[in-house]
């Protein structure tokens, strides 16, 4: 677990160091910080906050699409993996409230290297409220 923290962190850096939604360098960013990393599941929890609300109170739905795609690459980071989004689905189940804190996870559902197909969930208390599969496409 701590190996997959330890590649995530170091590709972050180096791969994307000013990312909008990971990076702890970007003062506009959001700074997502994944903590977990078990059964093949990167999470993190998110805040939202007013700003990056579409209707009033709710997250508006393309910040709801990037965090989404953000663990996701994020999980394949995890495994050392830099990878680009090649073809993003995201399904809305429900809005997203600005309060309370959201919950991101993300897996590999299929490896074809250099393809990579992913599946994240957005959950807001125990329900979830988007879902997201994408591929991705291995850099070399």
């Amino acid at each position: 677990m701590e190996d997959h923290l330890h590649k995530l962190r170091s590709l972050q850096a180096q791969v994307h160091p000013f990312c909008l939604l990971c990076s702890r360098s970007n003062p506009r960013g959001l700074a997502l910080r994944f903590t977990s990393f078990s059964d093949g599941i990167l999470a993190a929890s998110f805040q939202p906050n007013p700003t990056l609300q579409g209707y009033g109170g709710r997250l508006h739905g393309g910040v709801t699409a990037s965090l989404l795609d953000s663990v996701m690459t994020n999980r394949l980071f995890a495994e050392g993996i830099v990878a680009v989004t090649a073809e993003l689905k995201v399904r809305y189940r429900g809005p997203v409230a600005i309060v309370p804190e959201i919950l991101l996870r993300a897996w590999i559902d299929k490896r074809h290297r250099p393809l990579f197909l992913m599946i994240a969930e957005l959950k807001q208390e125990d329900c979830v409220k988007a879902t997201a599969s994408a591929k991705f496409m291995e850099l070399k």
